[in-house]
């Protein structure tokens, strides 16, 4: 997985995360929706992991 740095993350369009107002769970490429899927699995509440699943599954169609 690419590293994602402040700078980097900053630059990124609301777009790329599923929770836009917080910035969280990154997808804008594969390997990090394979890591938001990981990470709301071990932390997330029921709704995060329903709504990172969906905006996975429809931006990466092959994953999750």
């Amino acid at each position: 997985m690419p590293k994602l740095t402040t700078k980097t993350r900053k630059a990124l369009p609301n777009s790329a995360f599923v929770f836009p107002e917080k910035r969280s769970y990154p997808i804008q490429d594969a390997s990090h929706a394979r890591n938001a899927l990981a990470r709301v699995a071990q932390h997330g509440t029921p709704y995060q992991k329903t709504k990172v699943n969906a905006a996975v599954h429809k931006r990466f169609p092959k994953i999750g």
